[in-house]
C-alpha cells in the first residue's frame, strides 16, 4: 500500500484491477440460486444458526439513538438467548461515533467488538479531511473497527485512483482498528462495477469488504455477495492474504443467513466460517435466528414479542 503524505492523502495510485474479469450475470445469479436449495439437516442447521449469531454485528444507526438504547443492544449482544447458554455472544456492536464510548463501557471485559461507521456515513459526501477526522475521532473514542463508505460518484465516473486513495488514507487513519469498506452495491449498477470496487477496496487495504450501508435498496443479495466472495477468493489465490466479507442490509431471516453461510463455504471454504472473516450486518436478523433456535430446542415457536427488539 502506498503511504499517505503529511496531510493524510495518498497521492500515488498503484496498479490494481485494470484487467478485472467481466462477470457473467446469468451464471452468478444461477449459482447463487442453486446454493440456496441446499438441504441442511437438523444438527448442521443448529450449528449454522449458532455460528450466524456469533457473526452478527448488531447495529443501530438512527437519529433517535440514545445511551439507553445502545446499552440495551450491548446487553443483547452479550446474552442473545439467556434460555440457552450454548448460544454465545455476537461479534460486534455497530454505532455512530458519538456512542462508541458508551458501548465500550457496557462491553468492557467481553469479546464483543465495537464498530463505528465513519467517513460521512452513509453518503460519503464530505471532503477527505473531514472523513479522516471522523475516523480518528471514532478510534480515539475506542472503536475496534471502522465501517467506511466509498465515494460512489467517483467510482461510477471512473475516478478509480480517488477511490483507492481515500480507502488507503482511511486505513492509515484507523491505526490498529480494522477497516470494513462499504461499497453500497445497490448504487453501483452492475456486477462488473461491484467486482472492480471490491478489488479496489482490497488493494487499498480493507480488512473486510461490505455490501451496503443498509440505507439504500437493494442492499445485500446472494448474487452480489457471491461476486464479492469470488473477488476475495481470487485475491487469496494470488497473494495468500485473507480478506473478510460482510453482507449488510436485507438479510432478515434464519433461512437467508444459512444460505449465506453456504455461499461462503462453497466459495471460500471452512477457513472463512469465523467471525474474524465473515460478518452479518444485522438489525432484524437476530430475533428470527433466536426464534428458530428455540424451535429446534423446544419444538415450539415463541412469539416474536418474547425477544427484545433492541
Amino acid at each position: 500500500m502506498t503511504r499517505p503524505s503529511s496531510d493524510g492523502f495518498v497521492p500515488q495510485f498503484t496498479r490494481f484491477a485494470l484487467g478485472s474479469p467481466s462477470v457473467d450475470q446469468v451464471a452468478v445469479e444461477e449459482r447463487a440460486l442453486s446454493l440456496a436449495r441446499r438441504s441442511i439437516k437438523k444438527g448442521a442447521k443448529v450449528a449454522g444458526l449458532k455460528l450466524a449469531v456469533a457473526m452478527m454485528d448488531l447495529t443501530t444507526l438512527e437519529g433517535k439513538d440514545s445511551a439507553g438504547k445502545v446499552r440495551a443492544l450491548c446487553n443483547k449482544a452479550l446474552r442473545p438467548l439467556e434460555s440457552d447458554p450454548s448460544v454465545g455472544t455476537c461479534a460486534a456492536i455497530c454505532v455512530y461515533p458519538n456512542w462508541v464510548a458508551t458501548a465500550k463501557q457496557a462491553l468492557e471485559g467481553s469479546p464483543v467488538k465495537v464498530a463505528s461507521v465513519a467517513t460521512a456515513f452513509p453518503s460519503g459526501q464530505s471532503p477527505l479531511a473531514i472523513k479522516l477526522e471522523d475516523v480518528r475521532r471514532a478510534v480515539d473514542f475506542g472503536a475496534d473497527e471502522i465501517d467506511m463508505v466509498i465515494d460512489r460518484g467517483a467510482m461510477l465516473s471512473g475516478q478509480y485512483a480517488k477511490v483507492f486513495d481515500e480507502i488507503a488514507a482511511t486505513k492509515e487513519a484507523c491505526g490498529t482498528a480494522h477497516l470494513k469498506v462499504i461499497l453500497e452495491t445497490g448504487e453501483l449498477g452492475s456486477y462488473d462495477v461491484v467486482r472492480k470496487a471490491s478489488e479496489i477496496g482490497i488493494a487499498a487495504g480493507g480488512d473486510f469488504i461490505k455490501t451496503s450501508t443498509g440505507k439504500v435498496q437493494p442492499a445485500a443479495t446472494p448474487a452480489v455477495t457471491l461476486v464479492m466472495l469470488e473477488t476475495i477468493r481470487d485475491h487469496y489465490y494470488a497473494t495468500g492474504h485473507r480478506v473478510g466479507m460482510k453482507p449488510a442490509g436485507g438479510v432478515r431471516t434464519a433461512k437467508q443467513a444459512l444460505h449465506y453461510l453456504v455461499l461462503v463455504k462453497e466459495t471460500l471454504g471452512d477457513d472463512w466460517l469465523t467471525p474474524d472473516l465473515f460478518r452479518f450486518g444485522a438489525s432484524a436478523l437476530l430475533n428470527d435466528v433466536l426464534m428458530q433456535l428455540e424451535k429446534e430446542r423446544t419444538g415450539n415457536y415463541q412469539a416474536s414479542e418474547d425477544f427484545s427488539k433492541d
